[in-house]
């Protein structure tokens, strides 16, 4: 029996942080200019440094245009459109924000398909134009270059970025050329979904199915679809995440930085740590060998 590893993209292969934060300011600038007028490097830096720590909370990429101009609203109340900028946190935004999305989306009569394809545009702009600085915008976690060039198992990408990004980085950060039929981003449909159609395909049949995910709210979303029982789905925590994100009876998290990985078990239905392969601690992209 063999393995099948459908993999999620930002959080689990790259981390993207840095790139979709200057994406998402370059965006922002775009479609609010007015709003940005005045705005100084420094305020921007303050934007960026903040972006890494609300990122947990980014479902599509899209959401960081959102978050950036929603900083700034909080940072400069003489622009401020939305209801919910006033005395709103940082911690605020990590524990509300499937909220206040779509409260400020209408507050600012703002259409997700418009900022999708804003989001995908600026950045299409940025690869056009600086490819390299593009790509070293982004970071392939330590150990998953070599472990997706070698993997003996079967390897899908399963991910809310545009298949074309996530095609790029592979092959300019890992060397790694992946089908493009094993690559299910933006518009292939919710991730449940997704590993619905893998487990029906013939040629999967009798492989061993695993699922690495970096959202709870994701992977809980696979636990409620019965028919995804077959399974084995793991959590990983590649960034920091606020402590309302990581599974219940989680105390606290090892110190920023660090390699977590907790699989769910079905039998007691909660989270735990990883025992089938007798891997724990720092997270180890070697099993995909």
């Amino acid at each position: 029996m063999g393995d099948l590893y459908a993999l999620d993209f930002d959080g689990v292969i790259c981390d993207s942080c840095g790139e979709s934060s200057i994406s998402a300011l370059k965006a922002a600038k775009v479609r609010w200019p007015q709003l940005f007028e005045g705005v100084d490097l420094e305020l921007e830096e303050w934007i960026l440094d903040q972006m890494h720590i609300v990122r947990p909370v980014v479902e599509t990429g899209y959401e960081n245009v959102l978050l950036v101009r929603l900083l700034l609203e909080i940072q400069k109340p003489t622009i401020r459109k939305s209801s919910v900028a006033p005395g709103l946190s940082i911690d605020g935004i990590l524990e509300n924000w499937s909220k206040l999305k779509p409260i400020i989306m209408e507050e600012w009569n703002e259409d997700r398909d418009t900022l999708i394809g804003l989001f995908g545009k600026v950045r299409d702009e940025w690869i056009e134009k600086d490819f390299s600085g593009w790509i070293g915008a982004n970071r392939f976690y330590p150990g998953i270059a070599d472990a997706l060039k070698f993997a003996s198992s079967t390897i899908y990408i399963v991910t809310t970025k545009q298949s074309r990004f996530a095609d790029a980085l592979l092959r300019e950060l890992a060397d790694v050329t992946i089908p493009p039929d094993r690559i299910y981003g933006l518009g292939s449909g919710p991730k449940p979904e997704v590993l619905k159609q893998l487990q029906r395909q013939p040629e999967h049949a009798g492989l061993k199915l695993h699922f690495v995910e970096d959202r709870l709210a994701t992977l809980r979303n696979v636990i409620r679809e019965g028919e995804l029982d077959g399974w084995n789905l793991y959590l990983v925590l590649l960034r920091i995440h606020p402590p309302s994100v990581p599974p219940e009876g989680l105390s606290k998290l090892e110190p920023p930085g660090s390699f977590i990985w907790f699989s769910y078990s079905p039998t007691i239905h909660q989270w735990e740590w990883t025992t089938d392969i007798g891997y724990h601690g720092p997270f180890d992209y070697n099993i995909l060998s």
